[in-house]
């Protein structure tokens, strides 16, 4: 990857001194007695904020409110160009992810409702061949029915063969 630093503010260190040190609780004076001995003091430990504390590198921070921002060298803007690249890589592959997910899914959903949805193959009906020549003999020998005697005969042992009409 780049190089990285770590910006501490004058701020920041004075905090992170106050906390070590262990505050006295102070005790609660009344507002009256408060009033009548009230002087302005001034805090002898009290530190300028230019100053710093020794053993503590304080560097510039990168912006500070009205002044320019501090420009990054070039190794910084390399590393961010680098992790720019790193992160645009990671997105494509996310989305081709995405989308191989999104294909799976949509090919799942479609299989399932195909098997749960689908009719199942009908089965030919048998006989079907002698039915149709029955009807059509009575259409063409509307008059005269009895023609179609050797039709209707060969149709009904059809259908005792497969068991749809039962023998009297």
């Amino acid at each position: 990857m780049g190089e990285f630093t770590i910006q501490i503010s004058d701020d920041l260190v004075n905090q992170l001194v106050d906390d070590a040190v262990p505050k006295k609780k102070s005790r609660r004076i009344r507002r009256k007695a408060a009033r009548e001995t009230e002087k302005p003091q001034s805090n002898v430990t009290d530190k300028p904020e230019s100053a710093a504390t020794p053993g503590w590198p304080v560097q510039p921070p990168l912006f500070l409110p009205g002044t320019l921002p501090v420009q990054p060298t070039h190794s910084e803007l390399e590393g961010i160009r680098s992790m720019l690249q790193e992160s645009e890589k990671v997105l494509e592959r996310l989305q081709k992810q995405e989308e191989n997910m999104l294909q799976e899914v949509t090919q799942k959903a479609k299989d399932l409702h195909d098997k749960e949805y689908k009719l199942p193959n009908p089965k030919p009906e048998p006989c079907m061949g002698e039915r149709l020549a029955t009807l059509a003999c009575y259409k063409e020998h509307i008059k005269d029915p009895l023609k179609c005697a050797s039709l209707v005969t060969s149709f009904a042992d059809c259908l005792r063969r497969f068991g749809r009409l039962g023998d009297k």
